[in-house]
């Protein structure tokens, strides 16, 4: 029999009840209980670097890593619950547990599609103009880029794999039967909603999604910072739209209960 993880996943609930007035302010979170097959589910790490060319976030991060993700992923391998890092292309593919399921991770998406052209997409060319304007500080962000590495403390351990993109992605949950996606990582309003392996593409594929919800922190703005409301904006856009959240305690309550992986 598989051993299940008991857990009650967050969403937001747009109906009211019978009688109420149908209007936001009553509008509100709903919880299900849920039994999810353990061999069914996946934890993905999305691009967990070490450092990032924004201050708060980066300081942000290493404190949810430390004292959130470092515990949560002891949990998942004392029960057994799959890892899956994503760290982004230009790491996964240098990475020993890349797990190389795609043939040429070179290839750019769309890169044989002929609309729109390829001089638009790129905004170059006749579509230039419509570039944004270059940033006097890109090169030290490049430069940057060009040396990230995992987070120390968000090692790969034996058994655990790295993938590149959605695609390869998509196809080691198909060879594994894997149907529930647990996501954390960095950025909350970034890549975990816009990669091709993040929330949104992988539920389009048709996997159930739930995302970590204390273990991410969004890049907020002058007017947002306050009250990280990027970073809530984005886990209440999935929680309204289909997909669902926990928290790193409910998750390792879950995984406890289930007890070790046999040996």
């Amino acid at each position: 029999m598989d051993r299940e993880l008991n857990i009650r996943p967050r969403y937001y609930r747009w109906h009211v009840d019978p009688g109420v007035p149908w209007e936001e302010k009553n509008t509100d979170y709903a919880y299900l209980d849920w039994r999810v097959p353990l061999s069914q589910s996946a934890l993905v790490l999305v691009d967990v670097w070490e450092e990032h060319y924004l201050k708060e976030p980066a300081q942000r991060a290493d404190a949810i890593v430390e004292a959130r993700i470092v515990p949560l992923l002891a949990a998942c391998r004392e029960a057994g619950l799959r890892l899956i890092h994503a760290p982004a292309p230009g790491l996964a593919e240098h990475h020993p547990a890349w797990v190389r399921l795609i043939d040429d991770p070179s290839k750019p998406a769309g890169s044989g599609e002929t609309w729109p052209p390829r001089d638009f997409r790129s905004k170059s060319g006749a579509y230039a103009a419509y570039a944004r304007p270059d940033e006097p500080r890109e090169p030290e962000i490049a430069e940057m880029r060009s040396r990230r590495r995992m987070h120390p403390l968000v090692h790969v351990e034996d058994g655990e794999v790295v993938i590149y993109n959605g695609e390869e992605l998509h196809r080691y949950c198909e060879r594994e039967g894997i149907l529930f996606l647990f996501f954390l990582g960095f950025n909350t309003n970034a890549c975990i909603l816009l990669r091709d392996y993040g929330t949104i593409e992988m539920s389009k594929r048709g996997y159930e999604v739930i995302i970590l919800r204390d273990c991410g922190t969004g890049m907020e703005s002058f007017e947002s910072q306050d009250g990280l409301w990027q970073t809530r904006g984005a886990i209440l856009f999935l929680e309204m739209f289909g997909k669902y959240s926990v928290t790193s305690t409910e998750m390792i309550e879950a995984l406890q209960t289930v007890g070790p992986q046999d040996s």
